[in-house]
């Protein structure tokens, strides 16, 4: 992320997590809407891959997880799913 001034001009510099985290809670009361974090787009980006059908190996990749177990700490999919898988092999 990078600041935008008040004139619309980027400034082009990294911005510290404590700086990004007040961005999205600052956008977040603006809109409206419950303040969130950072993490939660993180959150929400692994989530809706694996619920997209995306392998978790991928997944893991992306979100930059050294070991596949972090990203299935992201894995919200239930019981269905199980069920759909399992009902794609042919017997």
């Amino acid at each position: 992320m990078c600041p935008i001034r008040k004139g619309g001009a980027i400034e082009f510099r990294h911005m510290s997590s404590q700086g990004v985290l007040l961005v999205v809670q600052k956008r977040a009361s603006q809109a409206g809407v419950e303040s969130f974090s950072p993490h939660d787009f993180r959150r929400t980006f692994c989530s809706d891959l694996l619920d997209a059908g995306v392998d978790i190996v991928t997944v893991q990749k992306l979100a930059g997880h050294a070991d596949p177990m972090t990203t299935a700490k992201y894995d919200r999919r239930g019981e269905e799913i199980k069920r759909q898988a399992v009902q794609k092999l042919k017997f």
